[in-house]
């Protein structure tokens, strides 16, 4: 039975870069032959203290049994077929652990979020230098397989690794839990909705203006589903804190999703989860044109892409003011999701991977 260590930032079942990709996926390795162990750098004590000031001692502890936990997986890592890292091995400090792993490791996945390698070459703090980019173009140039999740990293990855092992697997949800509303909701104000943590709140903060000048034209709720408190003088704004309990039915009281980004070669790495979130639950989105979501979404047709304040203000307004144009968009986005986004549509992809590596490690 071929054996698997994933390494990975997080806790199970909490961070979206996780539990909407390779995460839900486990059981189904499990059930194909694949005994698989998890072993993340954060425990939940340190996960809910992170992004919140202060909890100095909480975050210097979590952080050096993060450590304790990555020394003891590189000592039991020789008796895996496969290693699949998410992210780094550490997020501080040299790529010396990340070398460690290569070598001790029989194969490596190397599973990448975000483009982080944006800025490479250019000067940098104090910040960015602990956290070592070095690591990550380390892992890129040495794992056996690389996947990402942007349409716009493959080729780039690709000229990176050794091997040019670059696969592109998009995020998926169950799109038989994460369903429209079944029962109309009755009179409501609409509801304009965006979902996202801590880090991507700055993106939140894009719309700010929009938002209020909206206000002054539609009758209309804001809900921010997220772990940080939020303000908007002039809007009707209501914050909920996510929780995997609550998330669907949070998400369908959305009537309208945004999903606003920068213009910048950062945001080229994203995958359009919130793009995906969306269309599974039948709600039309109004995203930024730029990066993965103009991939994901054909304008007009199953979600609009924008390019300035002035065409968010217009796209939202009609959005809000025509309820007919939410349904017919909705439906169309819901059926992108099952198509292109589901479990059923992603998870073999993984699994020919992991199979492939398997097979390799056993012959060789």
């Amino acid at each position: 039975m071929p054996r698997i260590l994933v390494m990975c930032p997080y806790p199970q079942g909490i961070a979206a870069g996780q539990r909407l990709k390779y995460e839900q996926y486990l059981d189904d390795w499990r059930a194909a032959g694949f005994e698989v162990t998890v072993s993340s750098f954060m425990d939940r004590a340190l996960w809910d203290r992170a992004y919140s000031r202060g909890y100095r001692f909480t975050k210097i502890f979590g952080t050096l049994f993060g450590h304790l936990r990555r020394l003891r997986d590189l000592v039991r890592m020789h008796r895996y077929d496969i290693v699949y890292i998410s992210m780094w091995v550490t997020p501080f400090g040299t790529s010396l652990l990340e070398r460690l792993a290569r070598r001790r490791a029989r194969a490596i996945i190397y599973d990448i979020e975000d483009n982080l390698l944006a800025g490479e070459g250019k000067p940098s703090g104090l910040r960015q230098r602990l956290k070592g980019r070095n690591k990550v173009r380390f892992l890129l140039e040495r794992a056996d397989h690389v996947i990402t999740a942007s349409p716009f990293m493959v080729e780039r990855y690709r000229a990176i690794n050794e091997r040019g092992a670059v696969t592109l697997i998009y995020p998926s949800v169950d799109t038989e839990t994460f369903c429209p509303r079944e029962v109309p909701l009755g009179s409501h104000k609409i509801v304009v909705g965006w979902t996202g943590t801590f880090s991507s709140r700055p993106y939140l903060d894009l719309l700010r203006p929009v938002f209020q000048q909206l206000a002054q034209r539609i009758d209309y709720k804001l809900i921010v589903i997220g772990n940080f408190d939020y303000e908007l003088p002039g809007v009707d704004l209501e914050v909920l804190t996510w929780s995997r309990e609550e998330e669907v039915e949070q998400m369908q009281r959305l009537d309208i999703g945004v999903y606003p980004l920068p213009n910048d070669d950062w945001v080229l790495g994203k995958a359009g989860l919130k793009v995906i979130q969306y269309m599974a639950f039948g709600v039309p989105s109004v995203s930024s044109a730029i990066g993965t979501a103009t991939r994901q979404v054909t304008d007009g047709v199953d979600g609009f892409l924008v390019d300035n304040e002035a065409q968010w203000l217009h796209v939202l307004e009609r959005l809000c003011r025509d309820p007919d144009l939410r349904r017919r968009i909705g439906r169309a986005g819901r059926g992108i999701a099952v198509a292109y986004y589901s479990r059923q549509a992603i998870g073999k992809q993984y699994l020919q991977i992991l199979t492939s590596i398997a097979n390799r490690v056993s012959s060789g």
